[in-house]
């Protein structure tokens, strides 16, 4: 099962990357996570926020493989247990399709992706950064996968 994370963002600071990678090489055949990672839309004062919303939405949605489950990354959304996302992961193994998670721009996800997707994720009712975002969103995964693998990594 593939489990790509698209993200807009801008470049992200070493530390960011290293955190990802050390997650990203944990998961072993057949389950694999990546990255991709979509440019911003340009923000000016003569750009409303609205428009570079909805670019970036276009630039997610158009990334997401036909047949891919998907996952909205949204403050608003449900907060999961590590054991709720291992049983999500473990249904969503059972369609063969890839998992792609949707985390949106600086001023959040277009409506259109909130609305494709088939659940909406709230890791925390905090503001976090893209670069933090992506890290707890690999732990978390990781995590999930060790409880449906019963490592003991996870004592639920």
């Amino acid at each position: 099962m593939r489990l790509v994370v698209l993200t807009v963002s801008s470049r992200q600071p070493r530390w960011v990357d290293d955190g990802w990678l050390e997650y990203a090489k944990r998961f072993r055949a057949p389950l694999k996570l990546e990255l991709v990672e979509l440019p911003l839309a340009r923000r000016t004062p003569s750009v409303p926020v609205e428009k570079a919303i909805e670019q970036e939405g276009d630039r997610l949605l158009a990334a997401v493989p036909r047949d891919a489950r998907v996952v909205a990354l949204d403050e608003r959304g449900e907060l999961w247990s590590t054991v709720e996302l291992a049983e999500r992961l473990r249904r969503y193994r059972e369609t063969g399709a890839p998992v792609c998670f949707l985390v949106g721009g600086p001023d959040g996800l277009a409506r259109r992706c909130i609305e494709r997707a088939e659940a909406s994720w709230a890791l925390s009712r905090l503001t976090l950064p893209h670069g933090l975002v992506r890290i707890v969103v690999a732990e978390a995964l990781y995590r999930a996968v060790t409880v449906l693998e019963g490592h003991p990594y996870h004592r639920a």
